[in-house]
């Protein structure tokens, strides 16, 4: 394994040797391990509040979507715009229910996340199941394939036939990924139990269980309102939200300075905060992603509720100067195409020519 940078300040950019990275780096990951295991724990109230609120101002948004859908559609599509930020703070609310750190009780999380599931159109138990999958292997190169954005190193696009490399390039075009790819598998894929790359009989139930749910929901809505009026309410909200749902994942693994490893190599601790961002946002677009930009305390403490990332983070001066990314900055991330092994970064196609 060549030599490492690693950043714990915006001063400590010297490089680490093989040697340090299994000994000086653990114990400053450990460190802030522990930092962060003092904020895992559900607070009920905050969390009941955080849904009521969220869920109450989205009625609020599709109520007056459907009072403008006939007379004034641009209004219409412009209240889709907090709708469908709405719907990604729901999205989180379930996320975190997935983990078990929303509420206390299984019981508890379980239900509101299979009720936001109606919402957000994503099958609670097979999301669940996956996603634990990616926090098990995130960053990790012999187990991909199970809750990521498909990423190869550049030997291995190197390897590809024409044909497959121009597949791979299509399907990282961020056009064709945030614009129709993932607003796809979210509204379609996902209705689908052998599309999850789970045992047939671990995703039937879950998501066979949601269409049910789902068509109940709309063919209520439609029986009262009309198809064409739910349809162009429906629509650009659900668009809009798995896109920037979509983006917000990808923004959280595919960064310049990501952290790859293979085989024993592979740490789950040091993978969690170097293998994932800190997602800078303007306070709003906090608020509406749930603070999940703060992903690299997520991913280090799972059970942390996103209503406490925040104060995990403003205690700890390391973690706020690890892996920073502002959302100008965030744009280049499109860039980064590959895994390169040698520089250990996140590169463009450029360095295969």
């Amino acid at each position: 394994m060549t030599d490492v940078t690693v950043a714990f300040n915006d001063t400590d950019t010297r490089p680490v040797a093989p040697s340090l990275l299994a000994d000086d780096l653990k114990e400053k990951v450990k460190a802030i391990a522990s930092h962060c295991a003092k904020y895992r724990g559900a607070i009920p109230r905050t969390a009941y509040t955080q849904f009521a609120v969220t869920l109450g101002c989205f009625a609020a948004c599709v109520a007056l979507m459907f009072a403008t859908v006939r007379d004034a559609y641009w209004l219409t599509l412009l209240l889709s715009i907090p709708a469908s930020g709405l719907v990604v703070r729901l999205f989180i609310i379930q996320h975190d229910c997935g983990h078990g750190s929303f509420l206390k009780t299984p019981g508890e999380n379980n239900f509101i996340g299979r009720l936001i599931s109606v919402l957000t159109v994503t099958p609670y138990g097979v999301w669940r199941r996956q996603h634990a999958i990616h926090h098990a292997t995130s960053g990790n190169l012999d187990k991909r394939g199970v809750g990521d954005i498909t990423t190869l190193t550049v030997k291995e696009y190197k390897a590809l036939s024409p044909s497959k490399k121009f597949r791979y390039r299509l399907y990282r075009n961020p056009v064709i990924l945030f614009g129709f790819g993932v607003p796809f598998f979210f509204m379609f894929i996902q209705r689908q139990p052998w599309a999850q790359g789970l045992a047939f009989k671990d995703s039937w139930r879950s998501i066979m269980g949601l269409n049910a749910a789902l068509a109940v929901f709309y063919g209520s809505l439609i029986a009262i309102f009309g198809w064409s009026d739910v349809l162009f309410i429906a629509w650009p909200i659900l668009h809009l939200a798995t896109a920037a749902g979509g983006w917000m994942f990808f923004i959280q693994h595919q960064f310049e300075d990501s952290h790859w490893d293979e085989g024993e190599e592979w740490d789950f601790q040091i993978a969690a905060v170097h293998g994932s961002s800190y997602y800078i946002l303007p306070p709003v677009l906090s608020w509406f992603s749930g603070d999940i930009g703060l992903h690299h305390i997520h991913h280090l403490n799972s059970m942390i509720p996103n209503y406490r990332l925040a104060e995990c983070l403003s205690a700890s001066p390391e973690l706020q100067n690890i892996n920073r990314i502002t959302l100008a900055q965030s744009f280049k991330c499109v860039g980064y195409k590959l895994w390169d092994e040698e520089s250990r970064q996140m590169v463009g196609y450029e360095t295969t020519r």
